[in-house]
């Protein structure tokens, strides 16, 4: 087994805008200042009818490579295991038996990759915010993360260790089928 330790950080947000500009922030550290090579990040708005919906997302492969051409990446992931009703823009993610597949078996290794305590906090905390922001990103990335989410008004860390080779073989079955 080749597992990967990552790093997850949860912000909770008073709005979407505040999380979207952190997310933007996260995403120069790939983009402009090229200091970050892989990273998976979702933003989540809670409306106002409790639903919660994936309103930005992002993924690069945090050394999960084959997976995430399906645009499931672990930061999906994990808001799926968190919040199985998301939807993504105008639908729920698992629009295609293919699509539900591929971020069920991501969103699998996403949760085991915690323990259910971690899972528990994370999900509690973002439901006390109108938006939220989840990064998966390499663990020596891990200060960089915390300083780009300085609008959080709360903002959590967690380890996840993720085993590469099953997710990638499972995501590749999912797609498949």
């Amino acid at each position: 087994m080749a597992f990967d330790t990552l790093i997850v950080f949860a912000g909770v947000y008073p709005d979407v805008e505040s999380a979207e500009t952190d997310y933007d922030l996260v995403k120069e550290l790939h983009t402009k200042e090229r200091l970050m090579d892989a990273y998976d990040a979702a933003v989540i708005h809670r409306r106002e009818d409790g639903k919660v919906k994936i309103t930005r997302k992002h993924e690069t492969p945090t050394r999960v490579g084959g997976v995430l051409g399906g645009g499931a990446g672990l930061a999906t992931g994990l808001v799926v295991a968190l919040f199985p009703f998301a939807a993504v823009g105008g639908g729920l993610l698992a629009a295609t038996s293919a699509g539900g597949a591929l971020l069920g078996a991501v969103a699998g290794h996403a949760a085991a990759g915690m323990s259910r305590e971690d899972l528990k906090e994370l999900g509690e905390s973002l439901d006390n915010g109108e938006a939220g922001l989840v990064v998966v990103g390499v663990m020596d990335m891990e200060a960089r993360i915390e300083d780009s989410m300085r609008h959080a008004e709360k903002l959590q860390k967690k380890q996840l260790r993720a085993d590469v080779e099953a997710l990638e073989r499972d995501a590749k079955d999912a797609t498949e089928q």
